[in-house]
């Protein structure tokens, strides 16, 4: 989609600080992070958010967490001893500012529960 912010950073368009990349995925490092580690992992393939992921589209999503597990290890937030959260927003009410389906792995300090 040509006016996607994310579909020009996959067609390089637009620049980021790429910190992955599979046949399926690119991941690159969040604009505002809320954690020393906050990269974004996005399907090539535009989907518009979590909430409208099809059964189509479960190749893409294997590949989204794939990815998104490598990241967390290659930033050295993965394996037992450590720990990151995986995030998906969904529509406005949960801060969704981008019409691309993305994935946040937040890590790198300790985490409190219940979330925002």
């Amino acid at each position: 989609m040509a006016d996607c912010i994310f579909c020009q950073i996959v067609e390089r368009s637009l620049p980021a600080d790429v910190v992955l990349e599979s046949d399926r995925s690119l991941a690159f490092r969040d604009l505002n992070p809320t954690a020393p580690t906050h990269v974004l992992v996005i399907p090539k393939r535009h989907i518009v958010h979590a909430g409208t992921v099809a059964p189509e589209d479960a190749d893409d999503l294997a590949d989204l967490l794939v990815t998104a597990q490598a990241v967390a290890d290659a930033e050295g937030i993965g394996g037992d001893d450590r720990g990151y959260r995986l995030v998906f927003n969904v529509g406005p009410d949960a801060a969704n500012s981008v019409p691309h389906l993305h994935l946040h792995v937040i890590g790198g300090r300790a985490m409190t529960w219940p979330p925002g």
